[in-house]
């Protein structure tokens, strides 16, 4: 915990060749020494709202997961689309298999997505000017922001420190909560990618309001981990489309409990306003397969969407 400043239940039961009931029963009591915060799949040092792991350390951390998360949310983007991919390791794992996507167009602010996708010979990359934030290897600060006015694309890729339904992704460091605004201010649709580590988890700087977002890519909780469906249930009552992918490599996963066809395509709207959101002509990128038909490289996995129970 203190190497990597948030781990998985999952991965913790991996590493020291236990059960996962058996992890969870002791975080449990770690957390009544004071030595660490749980959180729904994982635990993070005490803290959290203001503590930002760095990238050696987030990149280790889901591996499974992350890539499973990549291949699913990549199966949204067709060719000749202009799209924003924001910094984090789970955005880096999309680039890397947005690299196939011919005419694809990625504007980001992070020099490891541009990193990603440097020797694609058909894909153009566009960066963001501003200041280089070591941590993390993404450009923030007003340069960041100013670059992106004016700009339109299709979707936004997203990814964060913490997502709930009550206050949607939220990130430690203010200035990468100010450059993911403006990245959102761009798109016609916002597409969150978090693994289960970060369900339930609520940080500083909120980032992207819930009725903001249009997708969430994420993947399977642990089992009997009741909060975390609890809180994909809550997301997807607020309207959010909720696609779980498979972890351990593209495994399926097993669809979520009342599963229901997604709720239909929504507008975007400023994420400055506190208006309600509004419909509209369909955005570019309309006619996009829904979270039920995306495609994923690799052994595809299912797909679970959940919509809002009925009331």
């Amino acid at each position: 915990m203190r190497a990597n400043g948030a781990v998985s239940l999952r991965e913790l039961a991996r590493v020291v060749q236990t059960s996962e009931v058996t992890v969870r029963r002791d975080v449990r009591a770690l957390e009544a020494e004071g030595l660490l915060d749980r959180r729904h799949g994982g635990a993070v040092l005490p803290g959290g709202f203001t503590r930002e792991s760095g990238f050696p350390q987030k990149s280790h951390l889901a591996t499974a997961e992350k890539t499973a998360i990549a291949d699913l949310a990549a199966g949204l983007v067709s060719e000749g689309e202009a799209v924003v991919v924001g910094a984090g390791t789970t955005t880096q794992e999309l680039a890397r298999r947005l690299a196939r996507v011919p005419g694809l167009t990625v504007v980001t602010n992070s020099l490891l997505v541009a990193q990603a996708l440097a020797h694609a010979n058909r894909v153009e990359v566009v960066m963001t000017g501003g200041t280089l934030r070591g941590s993390n290897y993404a450009l923030v600060g007003s340069g960041a922001e100013q670059s992106l006015h004016g700009l339109r694309v299709s979707r936004a890729f997203l990814s964060g420190s913490g997502l709930t339904a009550e206050r949607g992704l939220s990130t430690s460091n203010m200035l990468s909560a100010s450059v993911d605004r403006a990245l959102v201010q761009a798109a016609a649709e916002v597409v969150v990618l978090a693994d289960h580590t970060k369900l339930g988890a609520d940080t500083m700087f909120q980032t992207v309001p819930t009725d903001v977002i249009t997708r969430l890519v994420t993947d399977e909780p642990p089992p009997h981990d009741d909060r975390a469906e609890a809180e994909l249930q809550a997301l997807a009552d607020h309207g959010v489309q909720v696609a779980v992918a498979g972890g351990g490599g593209g495994t399926g996963a097993e669809p979520l409990p009342e599963a229901r066809p997604a709720p239909p395509e929504r507008g975007r709207r400023d994420v400055s306003m506190p208006a309600p959101r509004r419909g509209g002509s369909p955005p570019p990128g309309a006619g996009q397969p829904t979270p039920g038909q995306l495609r994923a490289s690799g052994p595809a996995p299912r797909v679970a969407d959940l919509a809002p129970r009925r009331r």
